[in-house]
């Protein structure tokens, strides 16, 4: 993890230390902002390998930030955020997050997620096997990191595509939960199967028909999820 840098945001000058001095013992170079303006200004100007990315922020908010970055860089982002509701993580992740943690945090499992998206497993093992597969009205397009349904374009962010992809290309095979963690974000710090669900319950609403009873992707109860060709 040596020359990584990462970037930290967020408007309260005592967790901007403490995240900063566990990351700083693992080894990266810190970079800090304490608003929204400031934040996308560094992100454009340093390109950190990562952002920690609180979402409450003075100047513009951390959805405007992420939102804003989506749409000229595939950085991976954690986000920060004191709200606990389902519909305000999958708010954050819908934007192009790729991790959230819920305030209060333990700044160690921070830094383990941090360690873990920076792990993440080599692109080439996505794009293992055919460049492009077809599931009945679902194509999926992979050195475009691009997915289609009934010939429109869906706007899945890259951890997404990367959850459909690995479930698309071994259709009826059941992935557990811990599976697709480590397939599709290289994590392997306990804790992290809500992600997953989060993750997977964003895809259905962009994919399925009626998300309440997928076609496409189908839970395994106690196990984890597997890939229908829309049966």
């Amino acid at each position: 993890m040596a020359n990584k840098k990462v970037l930290v945001v967020d408007d309260d000058v005592k967790t901007v230390d403490l995240v900063m001095l566990y990351l700083k013992r693992d080894g990266y170079k810190v970079l800090t902002a304490y608003d929204g303006i400031e934040a996308l200004r560094l992100a454009r100007e340093s390109r950190p390998d990562l952002i920690v990315l609180d979402l409450m922020l003075p100047g513009m908010d951390g959805t405007q930030v992420c939102r804003t970055l989506r749409d000229e860089s595939d950085v991976p982002i954690i986000m920060l955020t004191a709200k606990t509701t389902e519909e305000d993580r999958l708010t954050g992740l819908n934007l192009g997050a790729d991790d959230y943690v819920t305030k209060p945090f333990s700044p160690r499992e921070l830094a383990a997620r941090v360690r873990a998206v920076l792990r993440r497993i080599p692109e080439e093992m996505l794009m293992r096997g055919p460049e492009e597969v077809q599931c009945g009205a679902l194509t999926l397009n992979f050195p475009k990191y691009q997915a289609y349904l009934d010939g429109k374009s869906l706007d899945l962010t890259t951890v997404e595509f990367k959850i459909l992809g690995i479930l698309a290309k071994e259709p009826e095979r059941v992935f557990s939960r811990a599976q697709l963690i480590e397939k599709a974000v290289g994590y392997d710090f306990e804790g992290f199967d809500r992600t997953i669900d989060v993750h997977i319950h964003n895809l259905r609403r962009k994919l399925e028909p009626d998300p309440n009873h997928p076609k496409f992707i189908k839970t395994i109860y106690g196990i984890g999820y597997k890939f229908s060709a829309g049966n």
